[in-house]
This record gives C-alpha cells, sequence and structure tokens, in this order.
C-alpha cells in the first residue's frame, strides 16, 4: 500500500444501512446477558453508595458538634429559614410550620435579633418567603424583625445569598433535623458562622424517611457546591433589610 494513502475504513463504516443494526447487535451481545448485566449494575451500585457514603461524611465532618437545642444554642444575628414546601391554600407545609415555630422561639428568647426567610418565588403564584411571613405574623412576630429572600432556590444559594447579598456573618440555621448537617456545612463553606437548631416535630412517618433519604443523597451535590462555590442563579445589589430587622426598623 502506498505510504500515502488513506487507511482503510474498518468493517462497520463500510456496512450498507441494512447490515449496520445486525452488526451492532452482535458486538452488543455479550454485554446483554443477564449475569453481565446483573454485575455492571452491581457495580454501578456500589459506586453510588461509596459516593453518597464519601460525600455524607464529608458533611458530617464540616457540621460536627455544631446542632445544639432551642434552649442551649449560642446567641446569633440572625435565624436563617430555608423554605420548603407551600400549599396551594398559601399555607406552610407542616415541615415549613416547625422551622418557623421554632425560629419564633429563638427570637422570643433572645437567642437571635432578627429572622431571615429565604425560599422560591420563581412563578407569580408560588412564593415561599411571603407565606413564611404571614405565617409568622399571624403568631405574633413583629413584621419589622422579618426579612426576606426571594431567591433561595436550594440551600446552598440560600446560604451564599444570605453572606454575599445580606452581609450574614453570624447565623443559627433552622431547618429539619434531618437536613441540619448539610445545612450548616454548606453555609459554613461560604463564610457563615453557623450553628443550627433542627425541627422535630414531625413524626416519623413514610414522608419523613422520603425526605430523609433525599437529603442523604443531597450530600452529592452539596459537597460540589461547597468546593466549586458557584455563583447563586440571582445576585444584585447588597440588601439591608437584615440589619434594619436586626435594628428592628
Amino acid at each position: 500500500m502506498d505510504s500515502g494513502s488513506s487507511p482503510r475504513p474498518g468493517r462497520l463504516a463500510t456496512m450498507s444501512p441494512r447490515e449496520t443494526p445486525s452488526a451492532v447487535r452482535a458486538f452488543l451481545k455479550p454485554w446483554l446477558r443477564p449475569k453481565v448485566l446483573l454485575r455492571v449494575g452491581a457495580v454501578a451500585a456500589l459506586t453510588v453508595l461509596v459516593l453518597v457514603g464519601a460525600c455524607i461524611g464529608v458533611v458530617r465532618w464540616r457540621a460536627s458538634g455544631l446542632e445544639y437545642s432551642a434552649t442551649s444554642v449560642p446567641q446569633a444575628d440572625v435565624a436563617l429559614v430555608p423554605g420548603a414546601e407551600i400549599y396551594p391554600n398559601g399555607q406552610p407545609s407542616p415541615y415549613v410550620a416547625g422551622r418557623l415555630d421554632l425560629a419564633r422561639t429563638l427570637l422570643n428568647s433572645g437567642k437571635v435579633k432578627a429572622l431571615l426567610l429565604t425560599g422560591d418565588f420563581g412563578t407569580p403564584t408560588y412564593d415561599e418567603p411571603d407565606a413564611m411571613r404571614r405565617y409568622l405574623i399571624g403568631k405574633g412576630v413583629p413584621a419589622n424583625k422579618i426579612a426576606l429572600d426571594y431567591a433561595g432556590f436550594d440551600t446552598y444559594q440560600s446560604c451564599a445569598r444570605a453572606y454575599r447579598i445580606f452581609g450574614v456573618r453570624n447565623a443559627i440555621v433552622v431547618t429539619q433535623d434531618f437536613s441540619v448537617p448539610r445545612t450548616i456545612a454548606l453555609c459554613r463553606s461560604v463564610g457563615i458562622r453557623t450553628t443550627a437548631v433542627g425541627d422535630h416535630s414531625q413524626a416519623h412517618n413514610l414522608t419523613y424517611d422520603k425526605c430523609w433519604l433525599r437529603d442523604q443523597i443531597a450530600a452529592i451535590k452539596a459537597v460540589y457546591s461547597m468546593v466549586v462555590q458557584p455563583d447563586p442563579k440571582f445576585l444584585g445589589r447588597q440588601e439591608t433589610s437584615v440589619r434594619d430587622a436586626m435594628a428592628g426598623k
């Protein structure tokens, strides 16, 4: 063969369209045997379990020793309350209500000077922060002690915006008990001196177990965010609402 000529194409490249599916099936046949598929699936599942376990370990290490009860938690400037499901009638779900009741206790006992309610306002018909605010005002919390963040689309963004937009440097995070380690780790990763109080008011039922499992898997995303430190979806100008709420303005 002449040294300047092109190499001959492989067998698959020279096949007609009619021949190609048969050749592909023949190539894949050894890999589609039940035993092979079972082994591949087992390796993939083990890899995921190891990854999740490692990320959970990192999160728990970062949060170690920083969860307290409502009576023992050290004082901080603000309680950071991440949002969650709001019902169509505007009422917070039991999980959110539990967080808010706990945050109200911290405010009334002097553990914090203000509340920062952060959540999703992604559409005109769904507004977590305002629903949370209405609930607290209905429970007797002064409106001037509440600050709102409408772009806390997930836990990391809530923490990052609290630091970068609202100037929060010292906070008590109030969330469900199973979310405490992940939330502490994320807020500490952006520079907030963070402790937490976990809400234990919800029964250990099927919904609780599903939320617990989802939170464990979310450790992968949490570690990614801790390492990469992506910008939140929305940044914008600095807000003074937390500082104003601390001063009772």
